[in-house]
């Protein structure tokens, strides 16, 4: 599969009233085709914050086109835009697979921290993801 896409089946708990999925799982819906991404290019963020490196979310933004419902199976499209080693940025599409219209688009923007929540570059202290990072990066 794609490395670039991420699939998954809308649940009935992430539902409103209006029976459409509630916007605020669009922004779960990035992080886990983010997350996953970044385990398939051999970035895992898990092994990141095993090593002491964490790297916390300090912009989000989404469009919402198209209504999600419950069960509807949805494509993630996920692309790293910018990264400098101490900042990234991911642009998503979210589409519906069995029509293929954009339900969603939107951004999240990252920097690389210590525990205690520090900036700091991974260029030197993390070369080899730093290259990998790098070379995964298409531009905006």
């Amino acid at each position: 599969m794609d490395k670039n896409i991420f699939k998954l089946r809308a649940s009935y708990y992430e539902t409103d009233r209006m029976k459409i999925v509630h916007h605020s799982n669009h922004i779960r819906y990035f992080e886990d085709a983010r997350i996953s991404f970044m385990h398939n290019i051999g970035c895992d963020v898990y092994e990141l914050e095993k090593k002491g490196i964490l790297i916390p979310n300090i912009e989000a933004y989404a469009k919402y086109k198209k209504p999600i419902k419950f069960f509807d199976e949805v494509c993630v499209e996920v692309k790293l835009v910018k990264f400098n080693g101490v900042r990234m940025k991911f642009e998503y599409v979210i589409r519906i697979c069995e029509t293929d219209e954009i339900a969603a688009t939107g951004f999240t923007s990252h920097c690389f921290a210590d525990e205690n929540l520090i900036p700091k570059s991974i260029k030197h202290s993390f070369p080899e993801e730093y290259k990998i990072l790098l070379q995964n990066t298409v531009s905006e």
